[in-house]
C-alpha cells in the first residue's frame, strides 16, 4: 500500500495475528518495524483456536509459530492469544470485563496472559450510534418522543396492538431483544417464568438462538396469549418498537463484555434490568429510593430468585409514578454516544505513539 499507518487497532480473534506478525516476522522491514498495534477483545469465549496443520499452512510457518513466546494453545493455536501477547496495548469493552477476565471465571484460560499484562490493560465502554437510536426521529415508531412519558406509552399500545396483547398503560409491559442463549441468562428465566408471570405484567420477546429457549417462549405464549408474545428471528423494525414500547427491559446475562441493549433501551427511555457484570454493571445503577440515584435494576449474584425479586420490585415501583418518572430522568441524563469513548481511544492512541518514540523497538523472537 502507499498509506502507512503509524498503528493498526485490531479487533477479536479473526485480526489476533496480526500483532504478532509484526513483532516477529515482520519486525525488521522498513515499512512495518514502527507500526503500533492496539487489540481490543469483544469476547473472550471466541479465540479462533484452530489446529497446527492448518495455522502452519495459513502462514507459511514452521514450528516456530508455537512454543513458550508463541501461539500454542493446549495443543492447537489461538490467534486470539497473539494479539494478547504482542499487541502494544489491550482493551477491551468494559471496566468491569477488563477486571473479571483476569480472572479463572471469567478468564477462558487466558487469564494468566492477561494478568500478566495489566498493566496494558483497559476497559472502554462502547457506544450507540445515537442519531439511528433516536426515538425522537425513528421512522419505526408510530409516535415519536424524547423524554415523554405519555407518548412513549401512545408506542406502547401501539406494540400491544400490534402483537395481539391485552391493551393498557397500567400493565407494565418488559420487553427483551437478545440471543435466545445461555450466556444472556435465559436458564435464570426459564427459572422463574410463571411466578413472574403470575404478576400484572406482560412480556414480548423478540430473538433466536437455542431451540429449548424458543420453544419455552413459544408454550408461554400458547398458554398466556394476551400476557406473552414470542417473536423468533430477526426484525429491526419490531426491535425497535419494543424498545419503544415497553417500560422495562430485561437482561440478566451471565457475563456481558459490554452489552449494547441496556444502551439503546435507556436511550429509548426503558428502564433495564440487569446483573451486575461487564458492561451491564458499568452503565446500569440500581436505583435508590432514598437518595433518588439510579437509572434501572440489578442484581449481583447469578440467582433465579435473585432475579425474580428484582423484577418484582421494579413492578412494584413502576406503579409509584414519581418515582418511575425520577428513575426514567436519571436515565436520561447518559450519554450513550460514542464521543466519551472516542475520547478514550484518541488518548490511549496518542499514549503508545509517544512511548513508541522513547524506546527502542521490539526484539525478534523466531
Amino acid at each position: 500500500m502507499d498509506y502507512q499507518p503509524d498503528l493498526i487497532h485490531c479487533h477479536d480473534w479473526q485480526t489476533g495475528l496480526i500483532p504478532f506478525l509484526l513483532k516477529t516476522r515482520y519486525a525488521h522491514e522498513p515499512a512495518t518495524r514502527n507500526i503500533a498495534t492496539v487489540y481490543t477483545i469483544h469476547n473472550l469465549r471466541y479465540q479462533g483456536v484452530f489446529g497446527k496443520e492448518l495455522l502452519k499452512d495459513l502462514l507459511s510457518s514452521g514450528d516456530e509459530l508455537f512454543g513458550t513466546e508463541g501461539i500454542e494453545f493446549y495443543g492447537a493455536g489461538s490467534c486470539m492469544k497473539g494479539g494478547l501477547l504482542y499487541a502494544d496495548k489491550l482493551t477491551t469493552v468494559s471496566p468491569t470485563y477488563a477486571a473479571e477476565i483476569q480472572s479463572e471465571t471469567y478468564g477462558e484460560k487466558l487469564d494468566g496472559i492477561l494478568r500478566s499484562r495489566s498493566n496494558d490493560l483497559v476497559g472502554i465502554v462502547n457506544g450507540i450510534d445515537t442519531a439511528s437510536f433516536d426515538p425522537m426521529n425513528d421512522v419505526a415508531l408510530e409516535v415519536p418522543y424524547r423524554g415523554s412519558i405519555p407518548r412513549k406509552r401512545k408506542n406502547k399500545l401501539a406494540l400491544q396492538r400490534e402483537l395481539g396483547l391485552e391493551q393498557s398503560e397500567q400493565v407494565p409491559l418488559i420487553g427483551v431483544v437478545s440471543r435466545l442463549v445461555d450466556q444472556k441468562g435465559f436458564d435464570l428465566v426459564e427459572a422463574v417464568l410463571e411466578q413472574i408471570l403470575q404478576e400484572e405484567v406482560q412480556l414480548v420477546v423478540l430473538g433466536s438462538g437455542d431451540w429449548h429457549y424458543e420453544q419455552l417462549f413459544r408454550h408461554a405464549a400458547a398458554k398466556r396469549p394476551t400476557q406473552v408474545v414470542g417473536w423468533f428471528g430477526f426484525n429491526d423494525g419490531l426491535a425497535r418498537r419494543i424498545y419503544a414500547g415497553s417500560d422495562m427491559y430485561l437482561m440478566p446475562s451471565q457475563f456481558e463484555p459490554c452489552g449494547l441493549s441496556q444502551l439503546i433501551a435507556l436511550r429509548y427511555r426503558s428502564v433495564p434490568i440487569v446483573r451486575e457484570t461487564g458492561g451491564l454493571k458499568d452503565t446500569v445503577t440500581s436505583y435508590n429510593e432514598i437518595t433518588g440515584e439510579g437509572n434501572g435494576f440489578s442484581f449481583a449474584n447469578y440467582n433465579a430468585h435473585d432475579l425474580l425479586f428484582t423484577v418484582q420490585r421494579a413492578l412494584a415501583l413502576y406503579r409509584d409514578e414519581p418515582s418511575w418518572q425520577k428513575i426514567i430522568a436519571n436515565g436520561a441524563k447518559d450519554d450513550c454516544s460514542w464521543t466519551k469513548s472516542a475520547k478514550s481511544y484518541l488518548a490511549l492512541y496518542t499514549e503508545i505513539l509517544s512511548k513508541r518514540k522513547e524506546t527502542k523497538p521490539w526484539l525478534v523472537i523466531s
